[in-house]
């Protein structure tokens, strides 16, 4: 999930969110899962500066949704949407949007997932060797919806393992819970379930509490280092 911020700011969070944030879940072994509207704030640390975070789903029209997350302090300025629908309990995107400014630096990446072709594309302020295309398998997802993937999965019992596709490739992400652990939100506790990634030097961890359709609480290391800490404050 993860490249060092200073040099690829976009991905900071898709790799958090491919917490938060793929051999994803195939849509045959995917639980039923009815998507529904949502709004959560989030208590935002990025490069040690604090900031907010918000993430919501949308209703964009007859069996179409969209899922975005912000983050923002005074350094970075983070806006991430997926355009996805559902297709009994696989939760398919069909196009993503990344928009990011560290300090003076901005980019801007759009993805299309066209599943008639069964293939993504990016464009925008990309590589060449990173537009695509990519062929697409079922069951594939982008990071943010890896997100309610782990949630989902997490209340079912079922096994963390997802195929995510960005930035110009598709590769697994396999998760594992680590335990058990209180988190406090809103000023009162709850028992949240705490699931981790490793890779290399860098680690994402992610807090589900039943009845909570997002994370609770999502961590990026770097180096033993938090880079970004989101923490929700409230949501409805």
């Amino acid at each position: 999930m993860s490249i060092p911020i200073a040099i690829a700011p976009t991905a900071i969070g898709r790799l958090i969110l491919g917490a938060i944030t793929a051999g994803m879940l195939a849509a045959a072994s995917a639980p039923a899962f009815a998507v529904q509207a949502f709004s959560a704030d989030y208590e935002a640390n990025a490069m040690g500066m604090q900031g907010n975070g918000h993430m919501s789903i949308t209703a964009q029209g007859k069996d179409r949704w969209q899922y975005s997350l912000t983050i923002r302090n005074s350094l970075v300025d983070l806006s991430q949407s997926t355009v996805f629908d559902e297709q009994d309990g696989w939760l398919r995107p069909l196009s993503s949007t990344d928009l990011s400014r560290l300090l003076v630096k901005k980019k801007a990446v759009n993805t299309s997932f066209d599943w008639g072709k069964n293939q993504a594309t990016w464009s925008g302020d990309v590589k060449s060797g990173r537009a695509g295309p990519v062929a697409l398998q079922a069951g594939d997802m982008d990071a943010l919806l890896v997100n309610l993937a782990i949630v989902r999965d997490v209340a079912a019992g079922k096994p963390l393992n997802y195929r995510m596709v960005e930035n110009g490739s598709a590769k697994p992400m396999n998760y594992r819970i680590v335990g058990k652990e209180k988190i406090t939100i809103g000023g009162k506790s709850r028992d949240a379930t705490k699931v981790s990634r490793t890779s290399g030097d860098k680690e994402i961890i992610v807090w589900v509490v039943p009845g909570m359709p997002v994370p609770a609480r999502i961590l990026q290391r770097e180096d033993g280092q938090d880079s970004i800490d989101l923490q929700v404050k409230s949501w409805h």
